[in-house]
Parts: structure tokens; sequence; C-alpha cells
């Protein structure tokens, strides 16, 4: 796509926005709770423009699935680069953070969507496991002792994951941050020491 092709710009920025909207919507509504038709107000566009980008609201789901997953793949180095040993700590602190537990629609797809999967198509699930496992072992590239480096890592990954979905649950306060608390002392101790 060049310069002189304003036409296959704007229908990738509008592609772009359709998908955000998806995003936005299934994690904070689930996929029971939002429409094609709300996703295409929310970004903007007509539904018919939804379904020439997406075809159905499977579709939306899968590749808004996708982007929400590779988001965390992005992030998850940069951890790591920034925080060096303490990456864990750092990751679980911006994980179970009232922050990112308060924002379901611009949170981790891996909280948000994980139960969505559960009771979505095949293609969803294997999207879910290629990509969770990759996840997983970026977190095991991270951690010291190669030996249970990846039972680890998916050990710390479901406890916070777990852990975000409980807390989400419960009303915002004392119980939640004392919840938020345990969750992140579990997780660090099973994921033991990190490599810088």
């Amino acid at each position: 796509m060049s310069d002189r092709d304003p036409k296959g710009r704007k229908k990738q920025e509008t592609r772009a926005l359709v998908l955000e909207a998806a995003e936005r919507g299934f994690k904070q509504h689930g996929y029971a709770g939002v429409g094609v038709d709300g996703i295409a107000r929310e970004a903007g566009v007509t539904s018919g423009a939804f379904y020439a980008h997406f075809g159905s609201k499977t579709g939306a789901f899968q590749k808004a699935l996708e982007a929400g997953l590779d988001a965390t793949l992005a992030r998850l180095p940069e951890f790591r680069e920034e925080h060096g040993a303490n990456w864990p700590a750092a990751f679980a602190d911006y994980y179970l953070g009232s922050a990112h537990r308060a924002d379901l629609a611009c949170g981790c797809a891996m909280a948000a969507l994980s139960g969505e999967v559960m009771r979505g198509t095949d293609e969803n699930r294997a999207t879910y496991r290629e990509r969770m496992g990759r996840i997983a072992g970026i977190v095991a590239a991270g951690l010291e002792g190669e030996r249970d480096a990846e039972a680890r890592a998916w050990g710390f990954l479901s406890i916070l994951i777990g852990g975000l979905t409980v807390i989400r649950a419960m009303p915002d306060g004392p119980q939640a941050d004392a919840v938020a608390g345990n969750v992140r002392q579990m997780a660090l101790a099973v994921a033991g020491p990190a490599r810088p």
C-alpha cells in the first residue's frame, strides 16, 4: 500500500478501528454481550462495513483474540528488558494493579477472553493454545532453571489470570487489594528466580 492509494489506506484504517472496537467490546461485555451493530457504532462505521472487513461476529472475535494475545506477546519482553531480574514482580504488579483490574475494555486478553474461548470455536481454541504456548515460552525463557521453567511459567500465568478474574468479580476495595497481594505472592513463589 503506497501513499498513492488513499482508498487502500482508508480501508486499513477502518479495519483497525473496527478491530479495536471489537476487542474492547468483547473484553468488556463478552461475546454474547456485544453485537455487530454495537461494535460498528463504537467504531463509527456501518454494520455493512463491519461485515465487509470481518464477515461475521465470529470472524471479528477471532481477530480480536489474535490481536489481544499478540499484544501480550509483544509486552512481555519489554517487562524483561525494562526490569531485568525483577520483571516477574513488575509484571505481577501491573497485571494485578488497580488500573488494570478496573479497565476491562483495554485490559489483558488472557483474563478477559479465556472464558469466551472456552465456549468458542475450534479455531479460537487452536489460536489460544498456540499463542498461550508462546506466551508461556517467553515467561519460561525469563526464569532461571531450565528443568521446570515451562511448568513454573504456566503456574505463574495461571495464578495471575485466575487471580485477576476473581479480583475483578469482587467489589473494589481492601478485600480485593488483599487478594491481589496474596495472588502476587503465590505467582512469584511459583515463578521462582528470574533471569535478567
